[in-house]
């Protein structure tokens, strides 16, 4: 009876061990369905949150919307009377302004070169207090499609950013719909260029250019060296100091043109 009682604890404590790991088995197993049910929710939590931001982002109160018609190259000198005042596209110069920041206005055509490759331009009156303007100025960083300048012509508001087709005035640097703007339009995929360049080109202001072209006669060669579409761009978008304009040393150098 001894030995039978013995064979049958050692049944009855295998048989507890077995029920034991059952157990542990269901409720990790329970465990893991729970994790991952957690997970998934957190996934769809992220979603939903990031589809959320996109559609408020999309929300820009103040949003004009223009169609362009023809965004064709004209000759460098040859001005363009745009519709909207900035400009947010139509034709242009071959060559784009450099995107940054600008103490000056910069030329019309040139902007909207940068416009066409995707960029923002942001254009605020001259005569708007320093530190809004610094506000403004820090809206760039660099490599960032995007242009800030003073505009000496007409526009809705203080502040006027375009892009390609679009553009909203605002009072003041922190409206969070200039914010919303900025963000969804800098480096625009609905535009007839985008990912081109918006460096490598033209860095000069509209005065300065200007008075390149009355001293060399309208001399398409006062941009050489500065890129355009027909010489193809610069796909990274390494900040550029190069300027446009500069004139052509070894013709100086050679002497050519001078009296003896």
């Amino acid at each position: 009876m001894a030995k039978k009682s013995k064979a049958e604890e050692r049944r009855a404590r295998a048989a507890a061990l077995r029920e034991a790991q059952r157990k542990k088995d269901r409720r990790n197993k329970a465990l893991k369905i729970a994790g991952a049910s957690v997970a998934g929710a957190a996934v769809l939590g992220l979603l939903g949150t990031a589809i959320f931001m996109e559609l408020k982002s999309r929300n820009i109160e103040g949003v004009a919307e223009y169609e362009v018609g023809d965004f064709s190259h004209v000759d460098v000198g040859q001005k363009v009377d745009y519709e909207q005042s900035p400009p947010v596209g139509g034709q242009h110069w071959p060559y784009w302004q450099n995107c940054g920041v600008y103490t000056d206005p910069v030329t019309p055509e040139f902007g909207v070169h940068s416009l066409e490759h995707g960029a923002v331009w942001i254009n605020y009156d001259p005569e708007l207090p320093e530190e809004k303007v610094t506000a403004l100025e820090g809206f760039y960083n660099p490599g960032d499609y995007l242009l800030v300048t003073p505009y000496e012509g007409d526009m809705d508001a203080p502040i006027v950013a375009s892009s390609w087709g679009r553009q909203i005035a605002v009072d003041a640097p922190d409206d969070e719909n200039l914010l919303r703007f900025v963000q969804l339009y800098e480096r625009g995929t609905d535009v007839p260029e985008p990912g081109a360049a918006c460096s490598g080109s033209v860095q000069e202001t509209q005065a300065d250019f200007e008075a390149q072209l009355a001293e060399q006669a309208e001399n398409p060669e006062a941009l050489e060296g500065a890129e355009n579409d027909d010489k193809g761009s610069d796909p990274d978008n390494e900040d550029s100091e190069g300027e446009a304009g500069k004139e052509d040393e070894a013709a100086e150098d050679d002497g050519s043109g001078e009296d003896e």
